[in-house]
């Protein structure tokens, strides 16, 4: 499994700041440097640096016949899509969403928005019903401010670099820096920064749960499989979540960034992003009472296992 190999050297959590630091970079600077963008002022796609043509430019001056042009189209575009779509949705088959946790650039946001709001009223979301405040760290009114801020900017951050995709980035920066954006470009703007800024202030988790395409294939993917990765718990051992985190509640329920219980059972953990802060929280909290943590990760037939025996336990409840 590729994080348990990384986790012995810097640590679960360090590695995934590493990870979503680079992808978000990556997200922001891939206009920029003609990675990906499709260039609406030339109609040109950008891939890789290079300008990519599906022959049909060609086909229009006479250069090749519609034969040559058919193959060009199935090979420049659906075979690269095919097999983009198909691998991710095989790691998401073994690993679970794993891209949400390890890479998204909009779900790095929401937890750096969740640790300001728990800051600010000890809460991770606005619909909590009760707080999970950090320990020893009272709610602290004077985060507010710097939440609410902070959702608009990284709104606007998301806003001029989704029209970066669009235009070219040098007009866009360029326009930004002399004030000299158009009236649409502006509006543009104008507009998504507020549905983004109001997304991630009101709706960050229900977006990622239920709004996300991306997300959800990859979570039926992973359902699909009962081998996948998971998350499983020692459930002889449940008597002792009852001091876990008291009296707050049980350590991985506190920290789980989607709001989920991670003790559940595998289909009650559909949005679950394999982010592992679950299973931290657990070994710390039962490190620290002497005993070993009751949440790791199975995959393969330990998962298949698991799996099973949520099966059978689900039936005996059904019964």
């Amino acid at each position: 499994m590729p994080t348990d190999r990384l986790e012995g050297v810097l640590g679960r959590q360090n590695w995934r700041s590493i990870t979503q630091t680079g992808f978000f970079l990556l997200f922001v600077l891939a206009p920029a440097l003609n990675l990906l963008r499709f260039d609406l002022y030339e109609t040109q796609l950008w891939f890789l640096g290079m300008r990519w043509s599906l022959g049909i430019d060609a086909l229009a001056r006479g250069e090749i016949n519609a034969g040559d042009a058919a193959m060009q189209l199935v090979w420049r575009a659906f075979v690269p899509g095919i097999v983009m779509v198909m691998s991710f949705l095989a790691l998401a088959y073994r690993y679970g969403r794993l891209y949400c946790g390890w890479l998204c650039p909009h779900f790095s946001m929401v937890e750096m928005l969740n640790s300001m709001l728990q800051r600010a009223c000890g809460k991770l979301s606005l619909w909590d019903k009760s707080a999970t405040p950090r320990a020893g760290q009272a709610a602290n009114p004077r985060w507010w401010p710097l939440f609410g801020i902070s959702c608009v900017l990284v709104g606007f951050v998301w806003a001029i670099t989704l029209l970066t995709y669009l235009l070219p980035p040098a007009v866009i920066w360029g326009g930004l820096v002399h004030c000299s954006l158009t009236p649409n470009q502006l509006r543009f703007l104008g507009v998504a920064t507020l549905l983004i800024g109001c997304e991630l202030a009101f709706a960050r988790h229900l977006f990622c749960r239920f709004g996300c395409a991306v997300g959800y294939f990859q979570s039926v993917a992973w359902m699909a499989n009962p081998r996948a990765m998971v998350v499983s718990f020692a459930r002889e051992r449940a008597r002792e979540c009852k001091t876990c985190d008291a009296p707050i509640g049980s350590a991985c329920d506190n920290v789980c960034p989607m709001r989920l219980k991670p003790r559940n059972i595998k289909r009650m953990m559909f949005s679950c992003v394999q982010c592992g802060q679950c299973m931290d929280a657990c070994d710390t909290s039962q490190t620290a009472q002497q005993r070993r943590a009751s949440l790791e990760w199975q995959i393969g037939a330990d998962a298949l296992r698991e799996t099973l025996r949520q099966r059978a336990q689900a039936l005996k409840e059904g019964d």
